[in-house]
């Protein structure tokens, strides 16, 4: 039998930046709110990941904490907060919060969470505000071969560097009156007569006057369970899959690591013409596994203030939007991460693109050989086609063909593939102004609602809800 446990304000269904933004704010409007945060996970503080030291991932039990815990996987990502273009009216990346609230709106948002960012230590400095006409070389040069660069001022945390950020920041929340509980699991959503009530946990009921799912991710399949089971309105999301690519920091890859940090380029490559595009660069940095709830490993990437490698990786994911009557992009996305993983025995699997071209798995002896070394040492050398479909697989085959001729040596045939690596965030929850769904008092914000894309935006999410929450 559930017990039931105090009443709260509000609820907080994970410790992400969504979910950390919200009850800072709620903290400093209405201190007098009191405010619960429930998170699978462990603290900050207790978060470590085997991998350095064991060469091998052990796909800790209960969960992974690279993608759990108090900051969400921000806290071992590279932790890249993205501005906007001062000279632009539109917020250009992110997700679809500006839609919702408006581009100006946003941009004040950003203002006032990149001084929390700030405040707690983030890194002053900006990459991507200098340079202007050499940028726009590089913009003009991939226009003509009909890729888009969009260029935003970056600044970079560091993976490091964000954990002892969102450390400070859970302490803040602690000192000011905001309870957490780590290590709890949240079952179901308390509906009554068509309004949230508070969530139902192994331990017990937590009722609230406001419910709040600030999943990420990583929770992307436990919301879209409760919308199927709740009624709660959502669209068919857009589902990215593709590969985090590796090649060696030289050239003109490095040039536009110095000018702009990462660059994030976009494509509608033949023959499909689906949107192909960079993702979350990393210069200097490190090929990463990640292992989500249910089981599944994939790619994703990391860069460091004080460790470096001599590689620059970053996502190459193409984009996919289903139609009628296909209504599960995320299932389809987790059965293509399952089949790849299925081919090594539960890893990542890498590749030399020269051996996708040439219709041939790769060997550990080549890959021992390859002139870029792989940094992610877990990875088993085989052929991800035989995992990714073969429409993305020859949508990224085509995009780092036509990269090539924007950035030379992209199509450099020891260049790395290592795959899958999969954005969980097709829910595309249905939200009002407030970010409120059709269940009244429930509300749904940062990348596992489909809302956002990112640290940044996801804590802009959670400060507007903040703000509007008891309006």
């Amino acid at each position: 039998m559930n017990f039931i446990k105090d009443k709260y304000d509000v609820v907080i269904v994970g410790a992400g930046p969504s979910g950390i933004f919200t009850a800072y704010e709620l903290s400093k409007i209405n201190p007098e709110k009191k405010i619960l945060i429930i998170e699978k996970g462990k603290s900050v503080y207790k978060r470590y990941c085997p991998i350095p030291k064991l060469n091998k991932c052990v796909k800790c039990k209960p969960y992974c904490n690279i993608t759990t815990g108090f900051a969400g996987a921000g806290a071992f990502s590279d932790a890249k907060l993205s501005l906007y273009d001062k000279d632009s009216e539109e917020v250009l990346v992110g997700g679809n919060l500006p839609e919702i609230i408006g581009h100006q709106s946003t941009k004040n948002l950003i203002d006032y969470c990149d001084e929390i960012y700030l405040d707690f230590g983030g890194e002053k400095n900006i990459a991507g505000i200098e340079h202007k006409d050499e940028i726009k070389k590089i913009k003009d040069k991939a226009k003509s071969e009909n890729i888009n660069l969009v260029d935003i001022p970056i600044r970079h945390l560091g993976t490091e560097k964000s954990r002892e950020l969102y450390g400070k920041l859970e302490d803040y929340l602690l000192q000011n009156g905001v309870e957490i509980i780590f290590g709890s699991i949240v079952k179901d959503i308390i509906i009554e007569n068509g309004e949230a009530r508070g969530v139902v946990t192994e331990s017990g009921n937590y009722y609230a006057d406001k419910v709040v799912i600030s999943v990420g991710r990583n929770g992307a399949d436990f919301l879209s369970d409760l919308c199927d089971k709740h009624k709660i309105e959502k669209a068919v999301g857009v589902v990215d899959i593709g590969v985090r690519f590796e090649m060696k920091s030289e050239g003109d890859i490095q040039r536009i690591n110095e000018l702009m940090y990462e660059g994030k380029f976009i494509g509608n490559v033949a023959p499909f013409r689906d949107k192909v595009r960079t993702f979350c660069q990393n210069p200097d940095g490190f090929v990463a596994a990640e292992v989500y709830d249910n089981g599944v490993s994939l790619a994703n990437g990391h860069a460091y203030k004080e460790k470096k490698s001599i590689n620059t990786n970053f996502a190459i994911l193409s984009s996919h939007k289903f139609t009628e009557p296909f209504k599960k992009p995320i299932e389809y996305a987790n059965k293509v991460a399952e089949l790849t993983n299925l081919l090594s025995n539960g890893e990542v699997v890498v590749q030399r693109f020269g051996d996708i071209l040439n219709g041939k798995r790769t060997w550990k002896e080549e890959l021992e050989n390859n002139s870029v070394e792989a940094t992610l040492k877990t990875a088993m050398p085989g052929d991800i086609t035989l995992g990714i479909p073969y429409r993305t697989m020859t949508n990224i085959v085509n995009f780092i063909l036509e990269m090539d001729k924007v950035v030379k040596g992209f199509a450099n045939p020891d260049n790395l593939l290592y795959g899958p690596e999969i954005k969980f965030y097709s829910n595309a929850v249905k939200l009002n102004e407030n970010l409120e769904t059709n269940i009244k008092n429930l509300y749904a914000i940062g990348d596992g609602a489909g809302l956002t894309r990112g640290l940044m935006m996801a804590s802009c999410s959670g400060v507007y809800l903040a703000r509007n929450l008891f309006n």
